[in-house]
């Protein structure tokens, strides 16, 4: 059992070490955000893109890093899933992309205001989120099936 003394100078040595160790952690993180979020690639397209994104409400029916409706497809990466020629086709008219299925409403997007929702799609989908979104269960067994095959 620890006397008064020692238990006083247990608990300000434990408190200063986890102190300096939050400090550190804290500082470390704030170094790597600019890396992680490449601030550095933000343009003026981003900008206007990601107005168009709220403007419209979006993230109603779509998500993007996971945050938003699940309604509508996840955005983060849309880019690598579709390619920019398909993304700039679905948003000038979505109803002739999937006939007879549940539809996103047209918006009449101008070509100006597709050329920036297309540069925001681009700046999300290189944002380093640790993995996120998961690649789908599909694509990993085929993945293996054609490595073992």
């Amino acid at each position: 059992m620890l006397s008064k003394s020692q238990a006083r100078l247990f608990f300000l040595i434990g408190t200063v070490g986890f102190s300096l160790l939050f400090l550190f952690l804290t500082v470390d993180t704030m170094r790597q955000v600019p890396k992680q979020t490449n601030q550095d690639q933000i343009t003026e397209a981003v900008i206007r893109g990601k107005r168009i994104w709220e403007h419209n409400y979006c993230t109603g029916c779509h998500t993007i890093f996971g945050e938003g409706a699940y309604y509508a497809p996840e955005l983060t990466k849309v880019l690598d899933r579709r390619g920019e020629p398909w993304v700039r086709t679905f948003l000038k008219d979505p109803q002739a992309m999937f006939p007879g299925e549940r539809k996103m409403t047209n918006y009449h997007f101008s070509d100006q205001q597709i050329d920036d929702l297309i540069a925001y799609f681009d700046w999300i989908g290189k944002v380093d989120l640790n993995g996120f979104p998961p690649e789908p269960v599909n694509a990993l067994a085929q993945a293996a099936g054609s490595r073992s095959g």
